[in-house]
């Protein structure tokens, strides 16, 4: 018998129901992720500022970020143009309010010349960050200090964290969702081996990857050497920091987890009597919920629901939304397993998991719209930042899957009712029927190859036999196929928002753009030299002046001023003044009274320029008493 497609249901309700579906999991994809995404802190500003020009030496180096952060007296460091470090090891707390910013002290009587600031932190989300800028004194030098160019939790131990994040999160949801089907969706579940391998699969899976994360701690926030995994005062380091206590406490309740799945596939799984069960059956539904939630909390109390706007309501909203995911895609799993392995699930329970899914992807929409707000902030960043985008990503990833998840709702209206107990019953008749007759083998040991080839071809024949009796229902087949299909995507969509969890936030991305936008600094090609006619109105008071501002660049500059007569001959003036102003970020008029050095030129030196931008540089000239005139022009300076 050949499947054919079901054909669509045309009635109100149907059409109502599938649009609700398709409309919740699209939001879910938008504002939501399969796990929860990090907030990892950056660097939003600095004294001095990146590739500032200072006229002296500071007394301090202060850094300032977007959210909390640990340091220690290394995390930075000062280098001079040889590499040798010019700060004392002094960490300063400059913390003020919501500002995080913290310093190191200079040493006294550094010489001129470019100088590297190389820090290293740990976000309060528990993920590292790096970076590095310079800054020079007096005038940029010819050489700076040579970086690390490789990010902290970068590299093949950056790579080894993140497949061990990645399968931490996957046996989550096969532990949690696959117990979760069989004590919601089918009980006869608990005594079938397929399903038993899901979850007891998925406890493994996250044992391990819990354990790969704790001794991968030390490497992946600080050398990045695979060696120091096995380092035991960087692992007694890390039991101290809050991730690696929750790791800790991940490790304690997988424990109480394995007791629950003993009891699941033990205990339960052998009572007969239904009261008994049914009492079993809520023990154990509490139990496992405790556990479940206490393992999500583990992710929500040391990563990015624990810091940022509202934690108290950001972590309960992060443990509903893993236990939603766990619940949907690792019951999608046990399922898949179930229709391939097991010929006799009914049809009522796959309608009972199609329900909870459901109203799991509804949880995850009402956490995901919050968590959105959390960590996007505006419309405008879905597009404009790498985080944004890798959303987008998941939009399209979500669609395909509610759209195949529809298909395998109506295979599912259209299934048979065969039931279990009448599909392994038909499974028994069939093998009686064509069992044959025993072997008997003389115990010589040279029958024995035989012996072994008839057990093969039985073996063989059974698992044919069964594949018909799990076949024989086409509905079944159809919806074997596009549950199979969901798995798979599914398995992508962990992909992407596990990559998500490395990803810098959309509102994070954007408050450091908008830092270095107002304080980026590029060095200019040479001194800014403008020439303007001026005309103060009195007798003789027409000339031309000329400023020159060398180098030309934020930080210290020499300011040359000369007056000339129409004739281009030197004019003298009683008075001679310049202003700088940036009106794009309200500052100035910065004023100059250069000094008089001859008839006609004035001087200056030290002139600063705070920033980079499209300065306004204004020359007052005074040629009497009573005449006086100013000239300007923009220029871009830096």
């Amino acid at each position: 018998m050949t499947a054919t497609a079901p054909r669509l249901r045309t009635t109100a309700s149907r059409s109502l129901t599938r649009l609700l579906l398709v409309t919740v999991a699209l939001l879910g994809a938008l504002f939501a992720g399969a796990v929860p995404a990090s907030a990892h802190a950056a660097l939003t500003g600095s004294d001095p500022k990146e590739g500032a020009v200072v006229a002296t030496a500071p007394a301090q180096v202060a850094l300032t970020f977007s959210e909390g952060v640990a340091l220690d007296a290394n995390s930075i460091r000062v280098l001079d143009p040889t590499g040798k470090r010019s700060d004392t090891a002094e960490l300063v707390n400059l913390c003020s309010g919501d500002i995080v910013k913290y310093g190191v002290r200079l040493r006294t009587g550094i010489p001129n010349g470019t100088y590297t600031v190389a820090w290293q932190a740990i976000s309060a989300d528990s993920h590292p960050v790096s970076g590095a800028f310079t800054f020079s004194i007096g005038a940029p030098s010819a050489t700076s200090a040579v970086v690390p160019t490789q990010a902290v939790g970068g590299g093949l131990v950056g790579a080894l964290y993140g497949i061990a994040r990645y399968a931490a999160y996957g046996g989550f949801a096969l532990l949690t969702g696959g117990a979760a089907f069989v004590l919601a969706c089918w009980r006869r579940g608990a005594t079938v081996g397929p399903v038993q391998r899901v979850v007891v699969g998925g406890w493994l899976t996250m044992t391990a990857a819990t354990l790969a994360m704790l001794l991968l701690r030390t490497p992946y926030t600080g050398s990045g050497k695979l060696s120091d995994a096995f380092d035991l005062n960087g692992l007694r380091a890390v039991l101290e920091t809050k991730p690696g206590a929750a790791l800790i406490s991940r490790l304690l309740l997988l424990g109480a987890a394995a007791l629950f799945v003993s009891v699941l596939f033990g205990a339960y799984a052998k009572r007969e009597d239904e009261a008994e069960k049914k009492d079993l059956t809520f023990g154990l539904a509490i139990g496992g919920a405790v556990v479940a939630a206490g393992l999500a909390a583990t992710w929500a109390l040391a990563e990015h629901a624990s810091t940022g706007l509202q934690p108290g309501i950001a972590m309960p909203v992060d443990v509903l939304h893993l236990l939603a995911v766990a619940t949907w895609l690792g019951g999608l799993v046990t399922l898949l397993v179930v229709l391939y392995r097991s010929p006799g699930i009914e049809r009522a329970a796959v309608l009972r998991f199609s329900r909870i899914a459901f109203w799991s992807v509804a949880v995850l929409v009402a956490t995901g719209v919050y968590q959105s707000w959390r960590q996007v902030g505006t419309w405008s960043a879905l597009v404009d930042t790498a985080y944004g985008q890798l959303l987008l990503v998941k939009v399209g990833l979500v669609a395909v899957l509610v759209g195949t998840a529809s298909v395998s709702r109506r295979w599912t209206a259209r299934l048979s009712e065969h039931t279990a107990p009448e599909a392994d019953a038909a499974l028994v008749v069939e093998q009686r029927a064509s069992d044959p007759e025993p072997v008997t083998v003389p115990d010589d040991g040279k029958d024995a190859k035989r012996a072994a080839q008839l057990a093969r071809q039985q073996a063989a024949l059974s698992t044919a036999r069964e594949k018909r009796i799990r076949d024989a229902d086409p509905e079944r087949t159809g919806l074997r196929r596009t549950v199979l299909a969901e798995a798979g995507i599914a398995v992508v969509l962990l992909a992407v928002t596990t990559v998500l969890t490395s990803t810098e936030p959309a509102r994070t991305q954007q408050a450091v753009d908008r830092a270095k936008a107002g304080s980026q600094v590029a060095v200019a090609d040479r001194p800014v030299d403008i020439r303007l006619p001026f005309d103060t109105g009195g007798q003789n008071g027409k000339g031309t002046v000329e400023l020159t501002l060398d180098p030309g660049r934020t930080g210290s500059n020499d300011l040359k001023v000369s007056l000339e007569d129409p004739a281009g001959k030197p004019k003298d003036a009683p008075e001679v003044k310049v202003s700088f102003t940036l009106a794009a970020k309200s500052v100035g008029p910065l004023p100059v009274a250069p000094d008089r050095v001859a008839a006609g030129q004035w001087k200056a030196s030290g002139v600063q320029i705070p920033m980079a931008g499209d300065w306004q540089i204004s020359v007052t000239v005074r040629t009497s008493e009573i005449d006086e005139t100013t000239v300007d022009k923009n220029v871009k300076i830096g």
